[in-house]
């Protein structure tokens, strides 16, 4: 199977909004939504080994430090950790007053009562109701008509309205998801959610949440915000109704398109720190918070310390949060070319003289001060440092450019001498670990280059003669090949035995002039299957090839 040269043989456009005098391009967000994390639920389910009670306690505390009001608990219904960890927050008093939880559950009545028993004796709770609409759903997956799945929502409604009445000393709060919004007729959700609004009776004064699930992301953003534009627009009582929105990301897009729908008119958003959900992912909440708080709008949600937030996400999730995530990436407020640091450093330097507090610095759209941060011209190494790190000490500090592959190869030496050193790396020890790892510029524990010289048989071929050191002692050695890198790699072969294959070489510069020298790069694979690298240096680059040979030699014997 490949891709399609013709992808409409097999995929249809998506199909435009009838909005011909839409609103929401000529709006912009001024006041932060309703913000609901669902990481407990959604991106919970959304990892390979969901978490325990111990880890969903501890997220819980974080969404409550960071000023999450709105938190989707569990899906109580799905088995005894979720249920257990549900009725515990609520009985251990954890839950602040200001704070309401949420349970998710499908249409089923069972499911529905064991969700409400979950919350007895919360002191307020959202329980949010679901169930696919669209076609795809209705034709593929239940063989329904449209009477039978607006049933479904209509008699899951009925029993969520029976249930809290049996518990009046909760303040009740009702979400109803027409789950698969994204892809359904839009007549069609309507008609659901007014059936199940005719049914819970919302007020203004006490509204329904009607949350409007871009289950799968099928279309540009901007489809996504017409259709919450024409929804809005056309639901009766409107004014009893919160509209909540719940993007993913299968598009990429999940943060525009919940940036935008509020823009039509919504009133809620749906999603988990770092944007952790089903597939893709959802909406990133940091993400879009700060993106308010850039153009002047306080979102009500404090990353003030936003390496606690992220060293708590990573410890429950077991994911990590990607060096570039916008705003918490480890890389994000560091600038590795020289004229981006300048830059920076000048944005700065105009800072301190400049009468008003705007913020104004070339390549960062926020103070990485505001989030605990700082910005470093210079990398600095230690033992949470990723491979660009060590990488650009060693080219500023050495000249050395490591081939991606390389870096790779070379992080497990940094990581190990950060472990044992405990303490930040300088380039003086990121350059010794570099020297041990690949034998450069040292006396090797094995093989040394002496002398050699080459010269072309007549038959084309290049002949290799030299003098190799092995643990100090000389031997006079030869060998043949196409060029020089295999003739060297011939004589390793003939007078050690030892079989390499050269899988990748790179070479350049390391300085100019009459006393410039080189660097050549050497990726091999051993007879065994495994990849080693050398590196050598020298003032000629043809004997730096050789000495890169010698050194993956030495990496394929000499244990590191």
């Amino acid at each position: 199977m490949s891709m399609l040269r013709d992808p409409s043989t097999k995929y249809s456009p998506f199909p435009q909004v009838p909005l011909t005098d839409r609103q929401w391009p000529t709006r912009t967000i001024t006041t932060p939504p309703r913000w609901l994390s669902t990481d407990l639920r959604d991106g919970n389910q959304a990892i390979v080994d969901p978490m325990d009670a111990h880890k969903k306690t501890r997220f819980f505390d974080l969404l409550v430090d960071v000023g999450v009001k709105e938190i989707e608990v569990g899906f109580p219904s799905a088995g005894a950790t979720e249920f257990d960890f549900i009725s515990g927050l609520v009985k251990s008093g954890r839950i602040p007053d200001d704070v309401m939880v949420q349970v998710l559950t499908q249409s089923r009545e069972d499911l529905i009562r064991t969700s409400f028993a979950s919350l007895s004796g919360a002191r307020a709770a959202i329980v949010h109701l679901y169930n696919a609409v669209s076609p795809a759903w209705r034709e593929v997956v239940f063989n329904m008509t449209r009477d039978q799945v607006r049933d479904i929502a209509v008699q899951g409604a009925k029993v969520m309205r029976d249930e809290a009445g049996r518990q009046p000393n909760t303040d009740w709060h009702f979400q109803y998801s027409p789950e698969t919004f994204s892809t359904a007729e839009l007549d069609f959700s309507l008609e659901v959610c007014e059936a199940v609004m005719d049914v819970l009776a919302p007020t203004p004064d006490h509204p329904i949440i009607l949350n409007l699930p871009a289950t799968v992301e099928a279309a540009t953003p901007n489809i996504y915000a017409d259709q919450v534009e024409y929804f809005i627009r056309n639901l009766p009582n409107r004014e009893s109704a919160v509209i909540s929105l719940h993007t993913h990301n299968d598009r990429g897009t999940g943060v525009a398109a919940a940036e935008l729908a509020l823009m039509a008119g919504a009133d809620r958003v749906e999603g988990c720190l770092f944007g952790n959900g089903e597939r893709t992912g959802n909406c990133c909440l940091v993400t879009m918070a700060l993106n308010m708080y850039t153009q002047g709008v306080d979102p009500k949600l404090d990353f003030s310390d936003i390496d606690g937030v992220i060293e708590t996400v990573e410890y429950c999730n077991e994911l990590p949060v990607h060096q570039r995530h916008p705003y918490g990436g480890e890389l994000v407020y560091t600038a590795f070319s020289g004229s981006h640091q300048d830059a920076i450093k000048k944005g700065f330097a105009a800072l301190e003289t400049q009468n008003d507090p705007h913020w104004r610095v070339p390549y960062l759209p926020i103070d990485p001060a505001d989030l605990g941060r700082s910005y470093e011209a210079v990398i600095r190494v230690n033992s949470q440092s990723g491979k660009g790190g060590f990488a650009w000490v060693l080219e500023q500090d050495q000249g050395l450019k490591l081939p991606k592959k390389m870096q790779a190869d070379f992080s497990p030496h940094v990581q190990r001498m950060a472990d044992r050193l405990g303490r930040e790396l300088n380039a003086a020890d990121i350059w010794e670990a570099f020297r041990t790892a690949y034998h450069v510029q040292s006396r090797p524990k094995h093989f040394q280059l002496v002398e050699y010289e080459e010269r072309r048989a007549s038959d084309g071929t290049r002949l290799f003669t030299g003098t190799i050191a092995v643990e100090g002692q000389e031997q006079t050695v030869s060998g043949r090949g196409n060029g020089l890198i295999s003739s060297v790699v011939s004589t390793i072969e003939d007078a050690f035995g030892l079989s390499l294959e050269v899988v990748d070489y790179t070479e350049h510069a390391l300085t100019t002039g009459r006393d410039s020298r080189a660097a050549a790069y050497l990726e091999c694979r051993t007879a065994e299957g495994r990849t080693i690298w050398g590196c050598g240096i020298d003032e000629d680059i043809a004997t730096a090839s050789v000495r890169a040979v010698l050194s993956a030699a030495n990496s394929a014997v000499v244990p590191t």
